[in-house]
């Protein structure tokens, strides 16, 4: 178990840029998309055995000749105002039956990431997923935020389409951040580096379905390239969202009429205040969505 560089690039106080895969695959989306703006180039890797399972076994003429893994890269660029790290990981490492990244296995690879930041210099820590909210699908998606300390609050809420997560959930409420994009960011803090979260949101009744949510990782990338002061084309993402839009829409023009009614008042609550997910009403969509929607998602924020 180690992480192994291929090159090792003099860098200036880099941030780090990190996320793995998740509801929606938002982070991974929006981190991926940043990444090949920037035209990074790759740098290293985490090895995979102790992590993983083989995702694929390549035979040739009857013989094993090669096991796939889920990649844990690392890549960096040189940009004009500042050097930047990423770290991009296909899966998140779990144990038993858990679709989240937890225990032993997700502390030694979030460690591993911040070794590496801290190696090179890097000053901030970004990390990106999802945040299942009372919203729809047609709205554009808000941007959660949380940070390892308290004097970065005032940037993140300057930024716009926002929100700190305490002023999401609610005040007096807590929230949680499950997998590695929320285990980084506490492991940050203990090492006493700067480190933020953005969660772009997304509906729901979404959090379940077996595809991506590019709506929300656009919302999430546009923060980001704001913060990093980065010129970035969504032409890409915009294609993918408008695909994206036209799977849900035909989806969702089959859903019974009792249904749709209760999704559409969405629109005028998420509009009217920033509200969050009611039990009754998660238990209620869940009951009569899940025959459309595969259960599924790893590792990110829901409010508790």
């Amino acid at each position: 178990m180690a992480v192994i560089l291929s090159k090792e690039p003099l860098l200036k106080n880099p941030d780090l840029i990190a996320s793995w895969s998740g509801i929606g695959n938002i982070g991974l989306i929006a981190v991926d998309t940043l990444r090949g703006q920037v035209r990074a180039e790759e740098m290293g890797i985490i090895e995979p055995w102790e992590f993983f399972y083989p995702s694929k076994v390549t035979i040739r003429d009857g013989v094993i000749i090669d096991l796939m893994f889920p990649a844990s890269k690392f890549s960096y660029q040189r940009l004009k105002n500042r050097d930047l790290l990423f770290f991009i990981g296909e899966e998140q490492p779990a144990n038993g039956n858990q679709i989240y990244a937890e225990g032993m296995k997700a502390y030694q690879m979030a460690n591993m990431v911040l070794d590496t930041a801290e190696k090179f210099g890097c000053r901030r820590i970004y990390t990106s997923g999802a945040a299942v909210a009372l919203t729809h699908h047609t709205l554009k998606p808000r941007v959660w935020a949380v940070s390892s300390q308290e004097k970065l609050l005032g940037e993140i809420k300057k930024r716009e389409n926002t929100i700190l997560m305490g002023d999401a959930v609610g005040r007096g409420e807590r929230g949680t951040i499950t997998g590695l994009n929320g285990l980084l960011l506490g492991l940050a803090r203990k090492r006493g580096l700067e480190a933020v979260c953005l969660m772009g949101e997304i509906p729901d009744y979404l959090s379940g379905a077996p595809f991506p949510y590019p709506r929300a990782s656009k919302a999430v990338l546009e923060v980001l390239a704001s913060i990093l002061e980065i010129e970035v084309d969504y032409g890409a993402l915009d294609e993918m969202e408008n695909q994206v839009d036209g799977v849900i829409s035909n989806i969702y023009n089959t859903l019974p009429a009792e249904v749709k009614d209760r999704i559409e008042q969405r629109k005028y609550i998420a509009q009217a205040s920033a509200e969050t997910i009611t039990e009754e009403d998660e238990n209620w969509l869940k009951e009569h969505i899940d025959e459309f929607f595969k259960k599924g998602g790893a590792g990110d924020e829901q409010p508790s």
